[in-house]
């Protein structure tokens, strides 16, 4: 069993890696195995909305931090990998979230800014790297921006101006690298990579995104997968019932799992 500093290591250095980094998002203990037990996996991610919606939520910081931090914990215990954790907002205390969750052995968080005025967005930064220093553990932390899903700013020129602003300063405060979700074509991460830094922007793909290929030769650092692969899971389960009430017989389709 790795120790928790070595998986914090781990997930930084493949955030600086020259590849790109893949995370398939879980959302609880089964899917982790599931997704971990794949050769290709290097590091796992949570999806906030998913382990949400498992435990009957809404998406929001609508779950108590408690139960999101309970199952990102039996995530981390199913595994070797590192884990990195979707902390939504930080539940209106971001360094003491982050230090919850390292005590559950996260290495590494997503930090949503939700456009808040600027300097209360690069505070929370500030707050949640100086909690993983005070740990002493490598952490990886994902800080993410809303401008792309808000309607803060009414341009694309605008929304990609003040991504790059306020994710210059997450890196200055600590961020290892910068998340802006949103459906972004090639012009627009060209633009984010080369404000950032490369190696320096965190993407979401979502139907009709960029391919993990062309994402690495603009010089993203990491694409994610959010919510879309619960929602592909529930969908299969969804045929699957479909065609058991039509007359159907189950599919041999039992997963590998470590």
């Amino acid at each position: 069993m790795t120790s928790i500093t070595e998986r914090g290591a781990e997930l930084r250095r493949l955030h600086d890696a020259t590849e790109l980094l893949q995370v398939v998002n879980v959302w609880d203990a089964i899917s982790a195995k599931a997704v971990a037990a794949l050769p290709e996996t290097r590091a796992l991610a949570t999806a906030s909305h998913s382990i949400a919606a498992t435990l009957g939520y809404e998406d929001g910081e609508r779950i108590p931090r408690e139960l999101m931090l309970d199952m990102v914990g039996r995530i981390v215990a199913t595994t070797d990998l590192p884990v990195s954790a979707d902390l939504e907002a930080g539940y209106g205390n971001a360094g003491e979230t982050i230090r919850r969750a390292i005590g559950v052995g996260v290495v590494g968080a997503n930090l949503e800014d939700q456009v808040r005025p600027f300097d209360e967005a690069v505070a929370a930064v500030r707050a949640a790297v100086a909690a993983a220093e005070a740990e002493g553990v490598p952490f990886a932390l994902n800080a993410r921006t809303d401008v792309w899903i808000r309607d803060a700013f009414p341009t694309a020129d605008e929304k990609t101006e003040e991504a790059i602003r306020r994710g210059r300063a997450f890196l200055d405060e600590g961020a290892t690298c910068v998340f802006v979700p949103g459906r972004l074509d090639e012009e627009t991460v060209s633009r984010l990579v080369g404000g950032l830094g490369d190696r320096k922007l965190s993407v979401i793909a979502v139907p009709g995104s960029l391919s993990p290929a062309r994402l690495h030769e603009l010089g993203v650092a990491r694409v994610s997968y959010g919510p879309w692969t619960q929602r592909v899971a529930l969908a299969a389960l969804q045929r699957t019932a479909a065609e058991l009430y039509a007359g159907g017989e189950l599919p041999d389709a039992i997963p590998v799992l470590n």
